[in-house]
């Protein structure tokens, strides 16, 4: 049982998301980020199977075979994509559907956090992208959804941080469509050295 380690490693956690999220000017959002991680359901399982290397959710999963950590917190945070399923009209199942920008936005920050966390100075601009390729969730979430998180890790891998951060601000965020993204992407300035 790990709770300090635990504390420190979600909080730190917390803050890079709440810094990111505020720096694209999602503020309500970054500083609400996470909350649910400090629960007792959420929190002492995290402290059981802390490992510091990566989520304590794998852990419970090989431990127990489910995780009742990531189940009450998926269903709390809409930067989730497992968040986002629905039983369509005429349907029988639960199907993914379209994650809204700023809950993208929001995951791109957290997957980006992280990564940062979970690998210290191993990270590169690269990680998010590997790790959204290693955990196959193209099948669970929506097409749209794995494009256009897809496109956004790439930029990050390709021309840095601060280029897709400023991408965020002035083209995801502003609802441009996504058939514009790549063009504009290519016409960004590149970062003053």
């Amino acid at each position: 049982m790990h709770p300090i380690k635990h504390f420190q490693t979600i909080t730190r956690h917390r803050h890079m998301v709440m810094r990111s999220c505020i720096r694209v000017g999602l503020i309500r959002q970054g500083l609400c980020h996470d909350l649910s991680k400090y629960s007792p359901t959420e929190f002492w399982q995290g402290a059981k199977y802390y490992q510091g290397t990566r989520s304590p959710n794998a852990g419970a999963r090989e431990a127990v075979g489910y995780s009742t950590a990531w189940m009450h917190h998926k269903g709390r945070n809409k930067h989730h994509y497992e968040y986002w399923t629905d039983v369509p009209p005429g349907q029988k199942q639960y199907r993914p559907v379209p994650m809204p920008t700023r809950y993208l936005v929001e995951s791109v920050m957290d997957r980006i956090a992280a990564s940062k966390v979970y690998l210290g100075k191993n990270y590169t601009d690269g990680a998010s992208l590997a790790y959204l390729t290693r955990e196959g969730g193209q099948g669970q979430m929506h097409p749209e959804t794995f494009q256009k998180l897809s496109f956004l890790l790439t930029l990050l891998q390709e021309q840095g941080e601060d280029a897709l951060f400023r991408f965020v601000r002035k083209t995801v965020l502003r609802e441009v469509p996504f058939d514009r993204w790549q063009a504009l992407a290519e016409g960004q300035k590149p970062a003053e050295p």
